[in-house]
């Protein structure tokens, strides 16, 4: 199927002061949309155009990289966009990924601590990840466009930390970019969404 470039789930200012309509103008039209150019032509090419996005994810991996980065990115930000809403964020998570976390992950704060640390400590461009492998939560991170999913887990929560996702708005201070998306941005409803496909 072809790659489409989705609609933001919100207007361009709805997630102002902690992401600019700038940067979102940016990182959907251009950014996203580049992926999304790049990859039909790419998949269509490699002869895999009658794929699923996840099948082109894997397939396409260690395999055809022009491929692989475009579609494992255009995957990417089709969920980064739902993992965010106005008024998002905070530690009112629904029950039952509360529970994993609690279980799994030891805690709210120690997964808020873990999860802004994958993406402070990812070095260059890449992303930060919360994920389902074997049944229990992980905390993962990955370069450039890569994701859980060529890690035989399946990914529920993720955050760009490519500059182009923070820099017009915290210059270098990817820290303080990981903390606004995670105590003012995360859906937690789109989160638990993907947590009970994968369990």
């Amino acid at each position: 199927m072809a790659f489409e470039l989705p609609d933001l789930p919100y207007d361009y200012e709805a997630l102002q002061p902690f992401m600019s309509k700038e940067t979102l103008e940016y990182h959907h039209d251009k950014h996203h949309k580049a992926y999304v150019d790049n990859g039909n032509k790419l998949a269509a090419e490699a002869g895999m155009d009658g794929l699923s996005l996840e099948e082109v994810v894997k397939q396409s991996h260690g395999k055809n990289a022009g491929l692989f980065n475009n579609a494992a990115q255009h995957y990417n930000h089709v969920h980064f966009w739902k993992w965010m809403k106005k008024g998002g964020g905070g530690t009112s998570l629904p029950g039952a990924l509360a529970k994993a976390i609690d279980s799994d992950l030891g805690g709210y704060d120690k997964f808020r601590a873990d999860f802004i640390n994958a993406g402070a400590t990812q070095f260059g461009s890449g992303w930060a990840w919360l994920a389902v492998r074997n049944g229990k939560l992980e905390i993962m991170k990955t370069p450039n466009g890569e994701n859980p999913l060529i890690h035989d887990a399946k990914p529920i929560l993720g955050v760009d930390v490519w500059e182009h996702s923070y820099y017009i708005d915290y210059r270098n201070a990817r820290p303080k970019y990981l903390e606004a998306f995670v105590d003012s941005l995360i859906n937690w409803d789109y989160v638990l969404e993907l947590y009970e496909q994968a369990s």
